[in-house]
């Protein structure tokens, strides 16, 4: 069709850039960097991102200079971060890289409980010349959680998306039985990737835990990309989706 435009969105749980357990860990976050470009999309939404971690930066004498989220921005991107956990050694949370111009954005605790810190991350683009709203979530470990922060997100969009605008809302859901389809489905949000595509655990997926939900904007394809470097990288594999509108 003409005149067809077509966004190409990402959503990947990063791990904080680092992967292993004690003598073992390593620093993923320069391959991170080549695997965001790889995805080659106008979109990527990142969880578990990093903005300092003195432990981190004292251990590994790789450790970037800047927070992640600046780190892993394509030349020509803008990055979007905001924090969620703040913690004894540093702070952590979602982040968005775009393509496109970056008219506002915005950052609402959704944490359900004192163990758990969650946040979402609402970010407004103009996508040629047309207002994109994205948001960027990473909800709870516990059924119940999942469930009120869906309830808080709701409240969250009624209250600062308009409802003609095309909205994504995309991020690790650690939903693993799909509960949250039909809640989200009540804000026009569907998640059109067709059979389950796994994204965890990264070395051996059996479970989608990460997802890509629109309302506004017409489904034309998703993708996980598989291979030994992907399953090293975090212990998720990043979803894309491509969306026409």
């Amino acid at each position: 069709m003409m005149g067809q435009q077509i966004l190409r969105v990402a959503t990947y749980n990063i791990h904080k850039g680092v992967q292993g357990l004690g003598p073992a860990r390593r620093l993923e976050i320069h391959n991170l960097g080549h695997a965001v470009e790889q995805l080659d999309a106008d979109i990527v939404c990142l969880q578990e991102v990093r903005k300092a971690h003195r432990l981190g930066q004292r251990h590994f004498p790789h450790w970037p200079d800047m927070p992640q989220a600046d780190f892993l921005r394509p030349e020509g991107f803008v990055a979007v971060y905001r924090t969620n956990a703040v913690t004894r050694h540093g702070e952590h949370g979602n982040a968005l890289l775009s393509r496109w111009p970056v008219v506002g954005h915005q950052h609402e605790d959704i944490s359900d409980h004192g163990f758990e810190q969650r946040g979402l991350l609402h970010v407004q683009l103009s996508v040629d010349q047309r207002e994109v709203h994205v948001i960027v979530v990473h909800l709870g470990l516990l059924a119940g959680s999942r469930l009120r922060q869906v309830r808080r997100l709701f409240d969250f969009v009624q209250r600062e998306v308009p409802a003609h605008a095309p909205l994504i809302v995309a991020g690790d859901f650690n939903d693993w039985a799909r509960r949250l389809d039909r809640p989200l489905a009540q804000m026009g949000l569907r998640c059109h990737h067709g059979l389950p595509t796994p994204t965890f655990p990264a070395r051996m997926p059996m479970v989608q835990l990460d997802r890509i939900y629109a309302r506004g904007l017409r489904p034309v394809s998703s993708h996980t990309p598989h291979g030994a470097i992907w399953a090293r990288m975090s212990d998720h594999l990043p979803l894309t989706a491509e969306f026409a509108f």
